[in-house]
């Protein structure tokens, strides 16, 4: 089963910047979507932002314009300006894999990293 780790997270002050970083023990190869979730204390789980396969990108209207989403060969990024205390949270990683024609598409989820802006 493919593994997916998240780093990059920690504290920064209002108006600074982070990147964090997803990788899958299996390499990005076969990826169909990756996607970064967050999630506050008591809150849901809420989409940050979506890149497909085509380079389509998506993102929550609250990070437009100061998150940006991307990829190399075998990393998914989040670059993180301009942050807000709003922005504190558990971000996870997920990506949505398809290892072979015959194959659904599977996601695996990141244990998470603490994002913590302070005022």
């Amino acid at each position: 089963q493919a593994q997916v780790v998240e780093s990059g997270g920690g504290l920064v002050q209002a108006g600074g910047s982070l990147r964090l970083s997803c990788t899958n023990s299996r390499g990005l190869r076969s990826l169909v979507t990756a996607a970064w979730y967050r999630q506050a204390p008591g809150t849901e789980r809420d989409l940050v932002a979506r890149l497909a396969s085509d380079g389509t990108t998506n993102y929550a209207d609250s990070v437009k314009g100061r998150f940006a989403i991307s990829r190399d060969q075998r990393t998914v990024y989040l670059q993180m300006n301009s942050l807000k205390s709003e922005d504190t949270a558990v971000y996870y990683c997920a990506l949505d894999v398809k290892p072979s024609i015959e194959a659904p598409i599977s996601r695996y989820w990141g244990q998470g990293t603490q994002v913590t802006v302070s005022a």
